[in-house]
């Protein structure tokens, strides 16, 4: 499943919503880190993309509501769901300007795909040269 992750529960329900709209099948549910909408991973690749654009635009109005509220949020967090060898996942902690700037980048999977990387390469390291592999 894909996840998308909310911190205000209007702009999650507005993406369901927009999901559902466009008969993509989705499931809701709180999270440690807030709300998570989740999808699944085998979307046709428009509908993939046309979820992904309007996740952004959410994420930018989730920054400006947190900016002007009483004084904006004294803490940022953000996270991206990690799979570790075996299938067992894990929530991986970022400040929110470096998952900012990550997700100007790359897409929310391939951020996904590269802590994933990192993670398993964490968990089963491999001490050849790089040149060699």
């Amino acid at each position: 499943m894909l996840e998308y992750i909310f911190f205000d529960e209007e702009l999650c329900e507005r993406f369901a919503r927009y999901a559902g709209g466009l008969g993509v099948a989705c499931q809701s549910r709180a999270d440690a880190l807030g709300m998570v909408v989740a999808v699944a991973e085998d979307l046709a690749e428009d509908l993939d993309e046309k979820l992904e654009q309007f996740y952004e635009q959410l994420q930018q109005e989730q920054s400006a509501i947190a900016d002007s509220s009483a004084g904006g949020l004294k803490v940022h967090a953000a996270g991206i769901r990690a799979t570790l060898p075996g299938g067992r996942s894990c929530m991986i902690k970022l400040e929110a300007d470096m998952a900012n700037r990550l997700l100007s980048c790359f897409t929310l999977d391939e951020v996904q795909e590269l802590v994933s990387i990192i993670a398993r390469s964490v968990e089963n390291p491999d001490e050849k040269p790089i040149c060699r592999t």
